[in-house]
């Protein structure tokens, strides 16, 4: 089953903490240009992402609305600062499925590094879901930091997926 933008929805949610947390905002990031293939009787599961094709959806819990101008400046800091334009990939070693749920295992790269990642999905009704968390460290990126340190981007990032469920 092949899987993208066209039938599915894979989204970024950062979260802001620090003395300044209030300046800025909790954000939603659509991934704009995605490709996935899962093929569950062979055990596979890739997915490769575009970082330079992530958009601003959300700014939430801010003092302010988001402007135009802030979406602009937040993309250029999560290419040049945070991920750096590079590709970000999963590959399974091993991918399974039960009544309701659909195990992951594999190595997700991204900023330049690999590392294991696990995965438990809901599926049921038709669909796959999940809200898989990340710290950006452990991947070598630095959490964002503004306001002199006094704003920062949460380590703990979560990737929200729902697609539909393979046959």
């Amino acid at each position: 089953m092949e899987l993208g933008p066209h039938n599915a929805s894979l989204v970024v949610k950062t979260y802001r903490e620090g003395v300044a947390a209030k300046a800025g905002h909790d954000l939603v990031i659509e991934v704009e240009r995605w490709q996935a293939t899962v093929d569950l009787d062979a055990g596979v599961v890739e997915l490769s992402a575009d970082p330079r094709s992530l958009a601003i959806r959300e700014g939430v819990r801010g003092v302010k609305p988001l402007t135009d101008k802030d979406r602009g400046e937040i993309r250029k800091n999560i290419d040049e600062k945070v991920l750096g334009g590079q590709p970000i990939e999963f590959r399974s070693r091993a991918a399974s499925m039960d009544a309701s749920r659909l195990a992951v295992e594999g190595e997700l790269t991204m900023a330049g590094a690999t590392r294991p990642l696990s995965a438990a999905l809901d599926a049921g009704a038709g669909r796959v879901t999940a809200t898989i968390p990340l710290r950006q460290t452990e991947w070598g990126i630095k959490p964002y930091r503004g306001l002199m340190g006094a704003l920062k981007v949460r380590d703990e990032v979560e990737i929200v997926l729902d697609a539909p469920l393979p046959a």
